[in-house]
């Protein structure tokens, strides 16, 4: 049986960290949540990262808007807070309407602001390895590899999603020369070709697709490690049940380690995001001295 990579210790010692460096701050960083309509699951989200940033000192304000606000309406509100001394992180929760654009969204929040790192002036010094806010999925990667000693340095790392939010920003992470880092990467996606045979091939392979248990074990080799970042809701059993890309039960007996969903990556994700919001905070500081 397979080591459990648990994600709570990882973000415990993350909420640790940030709660420690703002015990003695004279100001209390800020986090903004823009919430357009009323969907279940982003709700949850944004509700667990306003308990667990209050938790390190860390104040978030959400802010409910109509699914039908126009686009205009929207960019005027992203306006106002990245004008706003007193935020320090800004975030338009995802998924947004089908009548917004995305794209348009996360070029008008504040890159200095962009606790997501989804605005191009920090995808692009992500990719040129340097200083920005990174994607917390991506962040949480990293970090549930580093806490429990997985070296990456000259290994075949494998991800199977090229989103922008993971896939790639991952790909450009791992590829850093530093640890976890000097991996080798190979990105798959639905246009892969004998994806398993890739898959095979990884010694650490990163499920991000949205396909529940799409993994299975014939597509895993003795010994991976296996980082589910998958959270899929689906009817088993006659009730809703969360589960990853992989099919843990029987992916577990083959890999040396692997993330449990729930209770890997999502619950170490939350943690830096909130991270993200010190961060953020604390570069502003700098600014203004």
């Amino acid at each position: 049986m397979s080591e459990q990579l648990k994600g709570r210790p990882v973000a415990k010692a993350i909420y640790n960290e940030v709660r420690t460096a703002l015990e003695k701050a004279a100001t209390t960083p800020c986090l903004h949540v823009l919430m357009v309509g009323d969907d279940p699951a982003s709700q949850y989200y944004v509700g667990n990262i306003s308990k667990r940033a209050a938790k390190v000192g860390i104040n978030v304000e959400v802010e409910s808007l109509p699914a039908d606000v126009s686009r205009q309406a929207l960019l005027q509100r992203i306006e106002a807070l990245n004008a706003d001394a007193a935020v320090h992180g800004v975030m338009v929760q995802k998924p947004l309407p089908s009548h917004i654009d995305t794209a348009i969204v996360d070029a008008a929040v504040n890159p200095a602001k962009d606790v997501d790192g989804a605005h191009p002036l920090n995808v692009g010094r992500l990719a040129l390895d340097r200083e920005t806010l990174v994607p917390a999925t991506a962040q949480a990667v990293l970090e549930i590899l580093r806490h429990y000693g997985i070296h990456t340095a000259g290994r075949n790392v494998t991800i199977l999603g090229r989103s922008a939010v993971i896939g790639r920003p991952l790909a450009n992470l791992l590829l850093y020369k530093n640890e976890p880092g000097n991996a080798t990467v190979t990105v798959c996606h639905s246009r892969t070709r004998d994806l398993a045979a890739e898959t095979r091939r990884a010694d650490i392979l990163v499920a991000a697709i949205g396909r529940p248990r799409f993994v299975s074990a014939d597509m895993v080799r003795e010994g991976t490690v296996v980082i589910d970042v998958g959270v899929n809701q689906i009817e088993e059993g006659g009730a809703s049940v969360y589960v990853g890309d992989v099919d843990y039960t029987t992916v577990t007996i083959k890999a040396s380690a692997i993330t449990p969903v729930p209770g890997g990556v999502g619950t170490v994700t939350t943690a830096c995001l909130v991270r993200n919001v010190y961060y953020a905070w604390q570069r502003m500081k700098k600014i203004d001295r």
